[in-house]
């Protein structure tokens, strides 16, 4: 059991060091072409390695892996382990409430997906996160003074 403060920490962790995304990969094996591949990241410098790994196996749910640069990784990707990790963080969280909620409304729509243009609407959602998260294509721009 985790406890309502574990979960508030895991909320704060999430919101600052974390991230909540949804990648549509090109796969031709999958019946419309694509995969639905939605993880949650926590990220932290190996040079607390001890501690974060303790909060790793506290929360169970993901696999720890350290990085070249040195950072470590703790992904959430399994549908059932999302769904618990959201469960307990979704009431605490304040930066990344919105893109839990979208976590699971896709989530639940992949789970209904009948046919291709119920496929197309997931896609649509996916596409949201782009707008909610930084985006890799985002430009820099400088403010005017």
């Amino acid at each position: 059991m985790v406890s309502s403060n574990k979960k508030a920490y895991l909320a704060g962790f999430l919101d600052g060091d974390g991230s909540i995304y949804v990648r549509l990969k090109q796969n031709a094996s999958y019946k419309y072409g694509y995969q639905i591949a939605p993880y949650i990241v926590l990220f932290q410098s190996e040079k607390v390695r001890e501690l974060f790994e303790k909060l790793c196996n506290d929360i169970g749910l993901g696999y720890m892996r350290v990085r070249k640069d040195g950072v470590l990784e703790y992904t959430i990707g399994r549908v059932d382990s999302l769904k618990i990790f959201v469960g307990w963080v979704r009431p605490y969280l304040v930066l990344k409430k919105e893109q839990a909620n979208l976590l699971l409304t896709i989530l639940d729509k992949k789970e209904r997906v009948a046919n291709a243009k119920d496929f197309e609407k997931l896609m649509k959602l996916v596409d949201r996160f782009r707008e909610l998260n930084y985006s890799k294509k985002r430009k820099t721009r400088r403010l005017t003074p």
